[in-house]
């Protein structure tokens, strides 16, 4: 049994009982249905043995039921979780005999989120280092040795590589997110180990932070972009590469840029709405240089070979 895993029964049960409400909370807001669990319901204080095997029985198919993505969705806008419950739901799925893919990218994703909310708001990126990583991920954990493997030794070079990315198509052409993936599922139980997983939670946190650098960057260049078209006289763009009309009102994609600022702080991953987002940049510039904005286009990292014929829809 290692630090991780949960000591003895009266553990076992508390951490059950922390994660009922949470695994009850997340069950309805999907529609699963869960099997009764009476003791658990109760608080029981004192359970007995048999409690206590019904409970991890009940988490584990509970576990089967919820799929990566949602506990993602759930967790990013429920206001149940604080360090306590992330530290449950960790201690929970590392502490597991036999783990899945799923429970893989169940702690991947948790043990970015636990380090989100103990880490101060204001942490610059130099000082996450591995020493500084597995400080805040001890409690979950314990002591971890930190000579990194020579597997692991690419991770550097894709976090330099993401953070030369002017914006997000480019970010998304390099396929760093897919390669840094490709060293997780990769990794087999290897991706368990202590520091594995120091260092895939660091460079995930820092992947989040180039994503929502970037991220905001290309909302702002297009919001410019639509403010300078306007002032040209241009009311509409053809949208239709970003998948809108061929006569797409400035002002409604105004409004949509402004809710994609609230729907992308999530998660980085969110697929086609971000694809929109890298399209409907490229309309932009393309739009720009049309009406004669070139330099202004230029400035926002548009190429003048990526306009062809001058159809803002290419």
């Amino acid at each position: 049994m290692t630090s991780m895993e949960m000591k003895n029964p009266a553990e076992e049960w508390q951490a059950a009982r922390t994660l009922y409400p949470l695994y009850s909370a997340l069950a309805r807001e999907f529609v699963i249905e869960l099997p009764a669990m009476t003791d658990l319901e109760s608080g029981a204080d004192a359970p007995s043995a048999e409690a206590v095997e019904h409970a991890r029985e009940w988490l584990l198919s509970v576990d089967r039921q919820i799929q990566v993505h949602q506990l993602r969705q759930f967790l990013q806008t429920t206001t149940l979780i604080n360090e306590g419950a992330l530290s449950a739901l960790l201690r929970h799925h590392i502490g597991k005999a036999e783990r899945t893919d799923s429970d893989r990218d169940k702690i991947d994703f948790l043990l970015v989120q636990f380090f989100s909310q103990c880490a101060p708001p204001r942490l610059d990126d130099a000082e996450v280092d591995l020493v500084y990583v597995a400080g805040v991920l001890r409690p979950v954990l314990g002591e971890a040795d930190l000579t990194v493997p020579a597997w692991l030794s690419p991770l550097e070079g894709l976090m330099q590589e993401a953070n030369h990315c002017p914006n997000l198509n480019t970010l998304f052409t390099s396929r760093v997110i897919e390669r840094v993936r490709k060293i997780k599922t990769s990794a087999g139980a290897n991706f368990f180990t202590p520091v594995a997983m120091v260092a895939f939670t660091r460079s995930s946190f820092l992947m989040r932070r180039v994503f929502f650098r970037l991220m905001h960057q290309d909302l702002n260049a297009i919001l410019d972009g639509l403010r300078d078209l306007e002032q040209r006289g241009v009311s509409t763009l053809d949208c239709r590469k970003a998948q809108f009309s061929a006569e797409e009102p400035i002002d409604r994609l105004r409004m949509i840029c402004n809710s994609w600022k609230v729907m992308f702080q999530a998660e980085y991953s969110s697929g086609q709405a971000l694809a929109m987002l890298v399209d409907l940049r490229t309309a932009v510039e393309t739009a720009l240089i049309k009406n004669g904005m070139k330099a202004k286009a230029a400035a926002a990292g548009v190429a003048e070979f990526e306009v062809r014929g001058g159809d803002a829809s290419a």
